[in-house]
């Protein structure tokens, strides 16, 4: 029994600590507790076994260092703008027969630097290789580098890492190498760092492509409906990498029309002509390749409307006859209901004289007057 309960009395004052992690510039607080104490000091002491407070007095002159909290169980010291150099274990003690102690790991994280991306100078061509090296240093642990075209992860080689001389980080670097398309030009290629000391996108580079290409090109008529007599023109739009500064026209089958000229991307007609009907190539040229697209032109009458001219004109004159139809309905209603009240007030008229017993009475109520009889009231709607 006896043994038990020196056990349990050694238990009770036996410190307590916990490991910290931290990054470097951070803030680490550092507690130290027993359950039970008889008026015995606790104390803290660095990696070097430096005493840093023993109870409430500082022993060691840094001002990173301040005392959070000193009871008679409990021993709590923070250390500001936290470097490299404080990682390591830390030690709480406290003075009792015989001393016991506890100790305190404190790791401290190298924040990596935002990463560097480097082989990318010139455009390069559809169909050609770019590599490109991302680097990022001053990390600990080693931190992670991911590649990224726009928003979507890409793969590259296995990161390399080198420790740094005069410290304990790392250097990262990781490769890519892509084949591009037309689809890259302008693509941003991203590089990423991965560490527990920096959230997630907080140290990020974006590199955008330039892709040289060859002109796709497409014809644009001035109308979808060209009418003789009419002037004209078709344009020939190239989309490349450069811009295309070049075109040349051509009539398939025959010889451009006399009238017709070339304006650069422009072929311009002053006067159109059914004999101008035909296939017509336009070839855009950028330096880097060419490409070419046909049109047909038919010419129309003079006369000619556009389909979805007369699509409009028949909804028009549809409108039109709805409202003059309704008009005409609401002439014919009030017609009538004009020409019903207008009767009724001539047959009341007629009575004040039917009444009369004589004709000068008759005359008198027709007038208006009413002897001997009862007034009547016409209303008017």
């Amino acid at each position: 029994l006896s043994l038990f309960f020196y056990l349990w009395r050694f238990s009770q004052h036996v410190p307590v600590t916990q490991d910290e992690t931290v990054a470097v510039g951070g803030v680490v607080t550092l507690t130290c507790s027993v359950k039970e104490n008889d008026n015995s000091s606790l104390q803290w002491s660095n990696t070097a076994q430096q005493t840093l407070y023993f109870g409430e007095k500082r022993a060691l002159r840094d001002n990173r260092i301040q005392l959070v909290k000193s009871t008679g169980t409990e021993l709590i010291i923070s250390i500001s703008d936290v470097q490299l150099s404080d990682d390591g274990e830390y030690t709480c003690s406290i003075f009792t027969m015989p001393v016991r102690t506890a100790r305190a790991t404190v790791t401290v994280l190298g924040v990596p630097g935002k990463p560097v991306i480097t082989g990318f100078d010139d455009p390069v061509e559809e169909g050609g290789k770019v590599s490109l090296t991302c680097t990022s240093s001053g990390s600990k642990p080693p931190a992670k580098l991911h590649w990224y075209r726009d928003q979507e992860e890409i793969q590259g080689r296995p990161d390399v890492v080198e420790s740094n001389t005069d410290e304990p980080t790392y250097t990262v670097t990781s490769e890519l190498t892509l084949t591009v398309t037309r689809d890259d030009n302008n693509a941003l290629i991203a590089c990423a760092v991965d560490h527990p000391s920096i959230a997630n996108g907080d140290k990020r580079t974006e590199q955008p492509l330039s892709v040289l290409f060859s002109p796709s090109v497409s014809i644009q008529p001035e109308s979808d409906l060209p009418r003789e007599g009419e002037k004209f023109f078709l344009q020939c739009v190239g989309n490349g990498n450069p811009e295309p500064t070049a075109f040349v026209w051509r009539r398939k089958d025959a010889e451009l029309p006399p009238l017709a000229k070339v304006d650069g991307a422009f072929l311009r007609f002053e006067s159109l002509n059914k004999s101008d009907n035909g296939v017509y190539e336009c070839e855009a040229d950028n330096g880097i390749g060419m490409g070419d697209i046909t049109h047909t032109l038919l010419v129309q009458d003079p006369t000619a409307m556009s389909t979805s001219s007369g699509v409009d004109h028949a909804v028009i004159g549809g409108v039109v006859a709805v409202i003059v139809f309704i008009m005409l309905c609401l002439l014919i209603v009030l017609g009538r209901y004009l020409i019903r009240h207008k009767g009724t007030y001539l047959t009341h008229e007629a009575k004040g004289s039917d009444d009369a017993p004589d004709a000068d009475t008759a005359i008198i109520n027709a007038e208006g007057g009413h002897s001997g009889v009862d007034d009547k009231k016409e209303y008017f709607i």
